[in-house]
């Protein structure tokens, strides 16, 4: 019977067989949507000059735009990491009425259109909106600001932290974590020696992704951020800017930079992630 469902050489039958064409399809398939419109990025970009390339990359207006865009983005990040833990966790540990509302709130940001979020940030914390008017006797300016950039990443970086951490949390052993409070732990030794390092390998990769996110965000940003020079003006918006000045090389090679450096990132923070798996696995 098991030979009816096993393949030459005596290997499972799979469901989708023939391992060489679906590979190809998925490498034809990566090449056209990722590889392909990098590359032509990157040659772009050959047609400057090491000291061109430079200059483009490193002038004062590019300087604060990256100081701003990482910045802001680790900031709302970690703002995220924190909030999106305590609202994954009361998610999954307790009930309440409107729960499953505020669970499908959660996923708002991922339907909603950025540029309609950015309005909407900006009608509620302008100093004439909602909640600036009230902000704006007591000098607090929420808009039009760096405080406006952090703030509408942190509206669009919110899902991923929670949605990362939420199936941990609802996988994880309750056992035990009352085999710890019957040995005498607190609920604070119960949450950081029992709780935290499952679920830290999910809140690092929910960072990592409100991070990446929060790098190349654009329509929310604009609105509320103001857009000044050297103060409130994001990469992203320096590299639009010089595609309406037609400097096509200079756009590619900001461009670059940025695809660089959020690489760089990604593998230092996956690397994290493998070095806590196995830091698990030791300890277990």
């Amino acid at each position: 019977m098991n030979a009816t469902f096993r393949g030459r050489g005596h290997q499972p039958a799979r469901v989708l067989p023939g391992f060489h064409i679906t590979l190809g399809f998925t490498i034809t398939y990566l090449s056209l949507i990722v590889l392909i419109p990098l590359s032509a990025l990157v040659f772009k970009t050959f047609s400057l000059s090491l000291e061109q390339f430079w200059a483009a990359v490193t002038g004062p207006r590019v300087m604060a735009s990256y100081r701003l865009t990482f910045g802001a983005s680790f900031l709302a990040a970690l703002v995220n990491g924190v909030f999106g833990l305590l609202l994954a966790w009361v998610l999954v540990r307790y009930d309440f009425v409107g729960k499953k509302f505020v669970d499908a709130m959660v996923d708002l940001p991922f339907a909603l259109p950025t540029a309609v979020a950015g309005i909407s940030l900006t009608a509620l914390l302008a100093s004439n909106g909602w909640v600036g008017q009230y902000l704006e006797p007591w000098g607090v300016q929420l808009a039009f600001n760096p405080n406006g950039v952090v703030l509408a990443l942190i509206f669009i970086g919110l899902p991923f932290v929670v949605r990362s951490v939420q199936p941990v949390l609802e996988d994880a052993e309750k056992e035990l974590e009352e085999a710890a409070t019957c040995l005498g732990a607190t609920r604070w030794q119960s949450f950081s020696r029992v709780i935290f390092p499952t679920i830290a390998p999910a809140l690092l990769t929910g960072f990592a992704m409100a991070f990446a996110r929060a790098i190349g965000e654009y329509g929310s940003v604009i609105f509320i951020a103001g857009n000044m020079p050297m103060v409130s003006e994001i990469t992203p918006l320096i590299i639009v800017s010089k595609l309406e000045q037609y400097d096509y090389a200079g756009a590619t090679a900001v461009a670059v930079v940025m695809l660089v450096i959020s690489f760089v990132l990604l593998l230092v923070i996956n690397a994290l992630q493998a070095w806590q798996r196995r830091q698990m696995g030791g300890a277990t």
